[in-house]
């Protein structure tokens, strides 16, 4: 697992042993992902809910994002987030909380622009963090979910609408946007 591309480009990652406790997503998935959203990073305030190793927002930090907070619950897993952004030499931009991440996003705090949600499949988790999540997403923002290929959805969560879902083998990528004022 390596950062794909900008100022991190080709730095390798470190990820727990095994996929029992952080199964890390896979990097034609996160390819896809980012292709998704590629011209919309710059700049942007990151959430990586249910970060694991933190290939997500690390590769949104080296791509330019102006910074992202990263939540992960497991002690050995924030470990190896930490030493992976400092061998990204992204340290700078970046905010690590070890924290229950549904916890975390039922406190009221700072709104984002691009959140990316991961967590363990098949336990409601998905669906009950994008309702969270979704008072936290600033204007015209994005989310990106990744699940399993027959975990159902919903077409709108709040104000946030789904543009697009995208299918890589046993993986769904769901991207949702904040509507802007007016829709």
């Amino acid at each position: 697992m390596r950062v794909i591309t900008g100022s991190a480009r080709g730095v390798p990652l470190s990820t727990l042993p095994g996929e029992e406790l952080v199964r890390p997503t896979a990097q034609r998935v996160k390819e896809a992902l980012f292709s998704a959203i590629q011209f919309e990073i710059e700049g942007r305030r990151a959430l990586d809910a249910f970060a694991g190793s933190g290939q997500l927002g690390i590769e949104a930090l080296s791509r330019g994002a102006a910074s992202c907070v990263f939540i992960e619950n497991n002690r050995g897993a924030v470990k190896i987030l930490k030493k992976n952004i400092e061998k990204a030499g992204l340290a700078e931009g970046a905010k690590v909380l070890q924290a229950d991440a549904m916890t975390w996003l039922r406190r009221e705090g700072e709104a984002f622009d691009l959140v990316f949600l991961d967590p363990p499949y098949g336990n409601g988790l998905l669906q009950e963090a994008l309702a969270l999540v979704s008072v936290r997403v600033a204007e015209g923002g994005a989310v990106l979910c990744e699940a399993p290929l027959r975990e159902a959805m919903p077409g709108r969560q709040g104000n946030l609408l789904l543009e697009r879902s995208y299918q890589y083998g046993k993986t769904k990528i769901f991207l949702y946007r904040a509507s802007t004022r007016g829709e």
